[in-house]
């Protein structure tokens, strides 16, 4: 989930229609097609032909064929005709005193002119139809030959267009791109016109704008807060720090997860700080043209520093800001020039006072070292996931515009959403809205909130889903193993939910347990962690004497623990105590280590995996009967909460103290359940993470 907590405004509602008529209600006028000069240049263009193709034509004149003609000279009709070389078109001038009334009807009102009566009619060539004519008069020597004219009309418009209608079409073209890659309308209709490709693309927010969001509205981050307000009183009272000799600090940046509230907290900056606020994407200063970004990076600091004292805010900061020296084919980078240009412009020669660059990223260890230095980012304010007292806050944020019944405990919300980020927690109060108002309640109640949770992470419930009976019954199996290695491992999660019914795209079962929010794990604890996540397999194995392909992601997990205790946290004897995790190599094709080394890591992660196996086969071999009746509830009811198993099998062994943190955390990416939270060694904020001491 990679949105931003933004506040919960007031709801956008669509305009009410009539249905007898369709209309607006408020009756406003329809907006008609938009007003472009290119629609004068077309009808420019159009008349232009038209007179070309049209022009020399007589209106008047009538259509007639060369048969037609020829019959007319037999009747003595013809007084003249005139041939324009330069149309392969004949014009005939007929006699009125002489004209039949078939030919009259034939030329209707069309050939009366001024000169006489006219008809016209096309030939293939001159030099054709003077052949023909001689052919006729041959073939009939009593008919009296008529007056032959020749001429050519004056057409001085056709090749003056057809020199510099290329040219009109070429510059033509040329315009539409430039004004289309410097930004539409704005970037190339103003002053300037395609000149401003290098101006800079962010949007000002000056005192007259107003900024709905505050601090106010941003909860959930109280120590990140009390940084970016501290920069904010620097703005308003500098005084207040210069004089005991502190300086105003050029930059903070912002970083943390995605859906943490980096963007919120920054719009909330624009909203309090009262100067002129310059906001703008890192992707906005590339561009296809070389040169382009450092162009625009120049023109935001002129603006600037005419608006200072004001703040500048990157989003996504990472798209400009990576490391140099990393470009393989070793030629001319823009992005590296526009990094460049950044950093001369944040702390360079002529550096002025006054501006405070804040920026965000989800990635600061792509950053390149300059860019991160004091003197340019002064601070680096790490926005985490917020605990429970911070998902707490920031439910109450999000509560604020829905109805919600009295019933509904926020704590308990918070308890039970471990490692969710604000915009997760934004997307649980809107899933449970929408939940009960499908289902036609007045506000929005617990249970509500429940099936919300389980939309988010396990994905959208699926009843109709056609699973036949054998197959069920492997699923209730699966995870009544999961469900009875977490209920008596001691180092387990407990169990809060299981179910058989599908969700997702690929989840035929999950289970919901209650992990306590810790950051050092030991061994014992992610062994434990292993045998629950391998309980699905192994009782497949016990009850079916063959095993199935949903334990896949099962599989994927124990297989990333195992060898991140091996690689990362240095827990096996023989590797000993080396890491070979390094954030900086990420990229690198190259291992740390020997193909000796490689070869124990791979005996060492199945030796993990293989022990954990065994001690979880010997645990449902014991608890056996307890499996069993767990599966047949499940095929019976297919949801079974905490209380049905305390019922079924009796109370937890082990006397959980209640943690001062704890909730609900279920992984159903595939296969039929999971058992752990994802492991991820390159996250070490998550708070599911064993993080080295």
């Amino acid at each position: 989930m990679s949105q931003e907590p933004y506040k919960n405004d007031k709801r956008r509602t669509l305009p009410k229609f009539n249905r007898n008529t369709g209309d607006n209600e408020n009756n406003s006028p329809r907006k008609g097609p938009r007003f472009s000069f290119y629609w004068v240049y077309a009808i420019i263009f159009a008349v232009l032909i038209g007179l070309q193709l049209f022009g020399s034509f007589n209106p008047n004149a009538a259509q007639i064929t060369q048969n037609d003609f020829e019959a007319m000279i037999r009747r003595g009709e013809v007084q003249d005709y005139t041939i324009i070389s330069n149309r392969n078109l004949v014009k005939v001038l007929l006699k009125k005193e002489t004209l039949s009334d078939s030919a009259r009807n034939a030329i209707g009102k069309n050939g009366m002119t001024s000169e006489g009566l006219i008809a016209t009619f096309r030939i293939a060539s001159v030099e054709s139809f003077k052949d023909d004519m001689r052919d006729f008069y041959k073939s009939n020597p009593q008919i009296q030959k008529v007056t032959e004219k020749a001429e050519a009309e004056s057409n001085w418009f056709t090749p003056i267009l057809q020199t510099i209608l290329p040219f009109l079409l070429l510059i033509g073209i040329w315009i539409l791109l430039m004004r289309k890659m410097s930004g539409g309308a704005a970037g190339g209709g103003g002053p300037g016109g395609i000149f401003n490709i290098g101006k800079s693309k962010a949007t000002l927010f000056d005192k007259g704008t107003r900024v709905n969001i505050t601090f106010a509205d941003v909860a959930g981050l109280d120590e990140a807060k009390v940084e970016v307000m501290e920069i904010v009183d620097f703005l308003r009272n500098p005084k207040k720090y210069t004089s005991l000799g502190g300086k105003i600090p050029k930059g903070a940046l912002l970083v943390g997860p995605p859906g943490t509230g980096k963007t919120l907290l920054a719009k909330a900056m624009a909203g309090e700080a009262q100067v002129p606020f310059f906001s703008l994407s890192g992707s906005d200063f590339v561009e296809m043209f070389v040169g382009v970004g450092a162009s625009r990076v120049r023109d935001l600091f002129k603006q600037a520093r005419e608006k200072a004292p004001c703040v500048i805010f990157i989003d996504e900061i990472d798209a400009i800001g990576r490391a140099r020296g990393k470009n393989m084919m070793m030629s001319n980078d823009e992005r590296e020039s526009t990094l460049n240009q950044l950093l001369v412009e944040m702390d360079g020669f002529g550096t002025d006072t006054g501006i405070i660059v804040l920026a965000a990223t989800n990635r600061p260890d792509v950053l390149d070292t300059a860019l991160l230095r004091p003197g340019r980012f002064d601070r680096q304010i790490s926005i985490d996931k917020p605990d429970v007292k911070g998902r707490e806050a920031i439910f109450k944020v999000h509560l604020k515009p829905i109805k919600v019944s009295e019933k509904v405990d926020i704590h308990r919300l918070a308890e039970q959403t471990p490692g969710f980020a604000g915009a997760d927690i934004a997307n649980v109060c809107n899933e449970a809205a929408l939940i009960a108002a499908r289902k036609g309640k007045q506000a929005v109640d617990m249970s509500d909130f429940q099936d919300a949770v389980d939309r988010v992470i396990g994905g959208l419930e699926k009843k109709n889903k056609i699973i036949s009976p054998e197959e069920k019954k492997i699923i209730a199996y699966h995870e009544a193993g999961h469900a009875i290695c977490g209920w008596f491992l001691e180092h387990a999660y407990p169990l809060l939910k299981v179910t058989i019914v599908p969700r997702g795209t690929a989840a035929l079962g999950y289970a919901q347990y209650t992990p306590k929010e810790q950051y050092l794990y030991n061994t014992d604890q992610l062994q434990d962690q292993i045998c629950m996540t391998l309980g699905g397999r192994a009782s497949e194995e016990i009850f079916f004497g063959k095993i199935s392909t949903g334990a896949q992601n099962d599989l994927q997990q124990i297989t990333r623990i195992a060898t991140a205790m091996v690689t990362v946290y240095g827990m096996s004897s023989k590797v000993g105590n080396i890491s070979y995790y390094d954030p900086q190599a990420d990229n690198s094709f190259q291992k740390p280590y020997s193909e000796e080394t490689a070869r124990i890591i791979d005996e060492e992660v199945r030796r993990m995996i293989d022990e954990s196996y065994d001690r979880t086969l010997g645990l449902l071999r014991e608890k056996k009967q307890e499996v069993e009746k767990l599966a047949e509830a499940l095929l019976e009811k297919e949801v079974l909460f905490q209380s049905d198993v305390e019922t079924l099998i009796g109370p937890r062994p082990y006397e959980e103290k209640k943690p001062l943190d704890n909730g609900l955390e279920a992984h159903p990416d595939g296969g039929i359940s999971e058992g752990v939270p994802p492991y991820d060694p390159n996250v070490t904020n998550h708070p599911n993470h064993p993080a080295s001491a």
